[in-house]
């Protein structure tokens, strides 16, 4: 791996981020190559979602709307020891995400004028498991229990068809949509089945409804396309690829550290392993121990790749304090403490989608069973984003209400703020329910005619004003 050492230096936060390894991840790029292939979705639906699984998933599905009896016959055939890892993953994801669900909460402003704050779940999400060079039932937990936790009422789940099994998705990934109570599973990765879940489309085998939220994991192709649907749908996050960072000082085992760096290293060639240490004698101890570790697993080539590109590196720092700014400034995906007192170095730490404190909470436990979730933010973007979550799938809605005496008690003061803000019919809105004034004042309304030039440079941020609405410009005269 290669060393960045920053040691008697003083960089700034930006420099840092400069400095730091991290893929070369084009999502704008991307998005020109997706763009395409989004707009054929959106205006062919179902033939151009065949066409495109044959291009390149290699393989025409059957029917894009996976059958109830397939995903039931996938988990007849599952494993009972993966079928116990998944029904206990799933226990303890439901409990991780429990936590989450806000109380409604309601205070009084006034004497008899409440606001109210409630969460509302949307009302359908489209759920998105990869395929590639892994399979991740784990991402079918990750995804659909916080969005049942959420109270999300309709879910369609979308993994892409494999050759091997027919154009079915794999039928693990089925197995754990049974074990979970999701019916709705359709045949469709990439780009593809992002713009499908967006827009919906008509099929043989039934309708893919549009959907109100995507989610999920995937390569910077379904990154790219989540960008372009953004707007249409809510989205996640743009992930891209999967990211360790490890803290570490000289009281770590450099074999434990290695074999964290390797683990994420393993997802593909171009996830990034980071080792952030004031100990070059950790340093040379974790570089001796990665070649028999490597050598000993069976993506040794993908993990080599991914340890020695440009994307990982150990970084030598002077101190705990320098460390701590390089891990801020990284941002990881996954960050690891493994340092004397890590909770209280973990408490330090601002920047991070998951926080892994102690030698005995490696990430591959926030991958399948701490109850967390691993669909988190990468590249840098934990500094300003979430990892999934149950407010993902929830809206926050305020619910106002006062009385006549409450609303009374603050309307002179709202129709103050109304005048200087040159918006008169808003404390007329108010004053009126007061008994005082008429709708239409003539005291309180601009008299003059807006001229054409004025109503050409208006504001748009001020409700459509200079546009032809069918009054004239002075407020309450019928244009004919």
């Amino acid at each position: 791996m290669r060393r960045i050492d920053l040691r008697g230096t003083t960089p700034s936060a930006q420099d840092l981020r400069r400095a730091l390894p991290r893929a070369a991840v084009d999502i704008t790029a991307a998005t020109e190559v997706v763009r395409p292939i989004i707009e054929r979705v959106r205006t062919e639906g179902a033939p151009a979602l065949l066409d495109l699984a044959e291009r390149f998933d290699h393989v025409r599905p059957p029917a894009l709307r996976v059958p109830a009896e397939a995903i039931g016959r996938a988990l007849d055939g599952l494993d009972p020891e993966v079928r116990r890892a998944l029904e206990l993953s799933i226990a303890h994801n439901r409990e991780g995400h429990l936590q989450q669900v806000p109380a409604p909460a309601t205070v009084e402003v006034v004497p008899g004028g409440t606001v109210s704050q409630r969460w509302v779940p949307v009302r359908r999400v489209g759920l998105y498991v990869p395929g590639g060079l892994a399979v991740y039932p784990s991402s079918v937990v990750m995804n659909v229990v916080p969005a049942q936790v959420a109270g999300v009422e309709s879910i369609a789940l979308a993994s892409p068809p494999q050759a091997a099994f027919g154009g079915l998705p794999h039928p693990t990934i089925l197995a754990a949509c049974a074990l979970l109570g999701v019916e709705e599973v359709w045949a469709m990765g990439g780009a593809q089945a992002i713009a499908a879940l967006a827009w919906g489309f008509e099929d043989e085998g039934g309708s893919c409804e549009p959907v109100d939220v995507v989610t999920g994991p995937g390569n910077i192709y379904v990154a790219a396309a989540k960008r372009l649907v953004r707007g249409v749908v809510g989205i996640d996050a743009e992930a891209g690829t999967t990211e360790i960072a490890v803290l570490a000082d000289d009281s770590a085992d450099p074999a434990l550290v290695a074999a964290d760096l390797v683990s994420q290293a393993e997802h593909d060639p171009a996830a990034a392993s980071v080792l952030i240490t004031d100990s070059p004698a950790l340093a040379d101890a974790v570089e001796a121990a990665l070649p028999a570790q490597v050598a000993a697993t069976k993506h040794s080539g993908r993990i080599g790749e991914a340890l020695s590109g440009p994307q990982s590196g150990i970084v030598l720092v002077d101190d705990l304090e320098q460390a701590l700014r390089v891990v801020d400034a990284y941002a990881a995906e996954h960050l690891e403490v493994q340092t004397r007192d890590a909770a209280a170095v973990a408490a330090r730490v601002r920047n991070a989608g998951a926080v892994f404190v102690g030698p005995w909470t490696p990430v591959p436990l926030g991958d399948y069973m701490a109850g967390s979730n691993h669909v988190l933010p990468t590249g840098g973007t934990a500094r300003f984003s979430s990892g999934l979550n149950v407010l993902q799938f929830l809206r926050s809605q305020q619910v106002v209400e006062y009385s006549d005496a409450a609303l009374a008690s603050v309307a002179d003061p709202l129709d103050a703020l109304a005048r200087a803000e040159d918006l008169p019919a808003h404390g007329a809105s108010v004053l009126l329910r007061q008994g005082r004034g008429t709708a239409a004042r003539a005291d309180t309304f601009e008299s003059a005619e807006v001229t054409d030039a004025a109503d050409a440079g208006a504001d748009e941020g001020d409700g459509g004003a200079g546009k032809d609405t069918g009054f004239s410009d002075t407020v309450g005269v019928l244009r004919p």
